[in-house]
């Protein structure tokens, strides 16, 4: 009897945590709406949450080259390059710079806006 206890402790100290993973448990495709979006329900908050501190119009000239994020003309005619950047491809600078890489969601959001024509809604 003592052996099945400590055999079950330790069954559940080792296996017991496995699926304790909150990707493994909740799948972002599952909570990840990216069926309509919008430039300024879901684009605009992105852009401000995680790369007006470098890509504002006040802030761009210093710090990002001149390559300002904050109106829907400047966005859209650089979505394929802001899709690289985010997504940390080759040949493309890593967004946020010195940051950490967006989260899936957030970057399928971006990606489903720009194929759905980069619409200024």
């Amino acid at each position: 009897m003592k052996k099945n206890i400590i055999f079950l402790l330790i069954y559940i100290a080792v296996y017991g945590c496995y699926w304790e993973n909150q990707e493994a448990l909740y799948p972002v495709d599952q909570f990840c709406d990216t069926a309509f979006v919008s430039f300024s329900g879901d684009i605009l908050p992105i852009l401000t949450n995680n790369c007006f501190s470098c890509h504002s119009n006040s802030n761009a000239p210093e710090n990002a080259f001149g390559i300002t994020l904050e109106d829907h003309v400047d966005v859209s005619a650089s979505a394929i390059l802001i899709i690289g950047a985010i997504n940390h491809l080759e040949g493309f600078p890593q967004m946020p710079k010195n940051g950490v890489k967006l989260d899936t969601c957030k970057i399928k959001v971006f990606e489903a806006w720009e194929n759905q024509g980069s619409l200024d809604n």
